[in-house]
């Protein structure tokens, strides 16, 4: 006896209507997928991509701001080649990543594995160590000059008191490059460290307990389990590491202002597309100066995407 049931399972038209009834779902997620990513995709437009490409165009014209932009070739490039000022600062550029990005990463692995231990009140530690995260740059900056103040700065009066010599942090060349260093590490751990937490909570523990079973010691199981592992993260932390350093600007515009003694020994190069854009006004000056950061960073950022096949382990 056939059923309602069994003569609905055996409609031959059953299986094209389950296709046109999936098939309109998907054109349904679709829409409400792009209508979801609209606004990010206009604001990337708007904010970033149009901006970019009138950098661009600008970079190959003489222009104050005000007056219509006069298209002059390849002459604000020449000229950057010839700029020592500009040589200089991309040189302080270097000098600042070569040496904020290793130690933020150092500092924030072993951070990371600490925060992943089961300590009471670990949750207050985390929070602690992101405070200087969602700090303004501007107030980070204006409180490490007060501390780096060599008259009565906590820094100096701390090393007074341990009978250490007393740097005159933001006033001595030898000193004023470190002393962004320092800060720019101490507020970039935090994010840093979060990344990779989140890199290490996703390792198996399965992997710990097999080594612990071969008598693996702590430190063994660090460089044979956890690094490997923790690459991924790594890799992305590198990377944007790298980015953000290239394009300093809040440190060094709130601790050394625009003092002219010392400003040649931590300008950077995107304190120098300021001053040139926004100080003298030769807009188009500072947009190849842009472009020619544009293109270090897109060079090293192909390099690492090219190396990273070579060190870096996706499970």
């Amino acid at each position: 006896m056939n059923t309602p049931l069994a003569v609905k399972s055996n409609d031959p038209n059953l299986p094209a209507a389950r296709k046109r009834k999936t098939s309109k779902l998907a054109i349904q997620e679709a829409v409400w997928g792009y209508v979801f990513i609209l606004p990010v995709a206009l604001g990337l437009a708007l904010f970033y991509m149009v901006p970019s490409a009138a950098s661009l165009i600008l970079s190959f014209t003489n222009w104050d701001g005000m007056s219509a932009p006069a298209f002059n070739g390849i002459d604000n490039l020449t000229q950057l080649m010839q700029d020592e000022k500009f040589t200089h600062s991309l040189l302080n550029t270097l000098l600042y990543t070569v040496a904020t990005v290793p130690l933020s990463i150092v500092f924030a692995t072993l951070l990371a594995v600490l925060l992943n231990q089961h300590i009471k009140g670990m949750v207050v530690y985390r929070t602690f160590y992101f405070i200087p995260v969602i700090t303004m740059p501007i107030a980070v900056g204006m409180v490490w000059k007060w501390l780096y103040n060599s008259e009565f700065g906590l820094i100096n009066y701390v090393l007074g008191a341990m009978h250490l010599p007393q740097p005159n942090w933001l006033f001595d060349e030898k000193f004023a490059l470190m002393s962004i260093v320092i800060v720019s590490v101490w507020t970039s751990v935090g994010y840093n460290a979060v990344i990779l937490l989140s890199g290490l909570q996703g390792i198996p523990s399965s992997y710990y307990e097999a080594a612990s079973l071969d008598g693996a010691g702590t430190v063994y199981r660090f460089f044979r389990i956890t690094l490997p592992l923790l690459t991924p993260s790594l890799f992305f932390v590198l990377v944007m590491s790298f980015i953000n350093s290239f394009q300093v600007f809040d440190l060094v515009f709130i601790m050394m202002g625009q003092q002219t003694s010392l400003l040649d020994s931590t300008r950077t190069v995107v304190y120098s597309i300021w001053e040139d854009g926004f100080k003298y006004f030769n807009m188009g000056y500072a947009s190849a100066e842009a472009f020619i950061l544009f293109i270090v960073i897109l060079i090293i950022t192909a390099f690492q995407m090219y190396f990273q096949k070579r060190w870096v382990h996706y499970q």
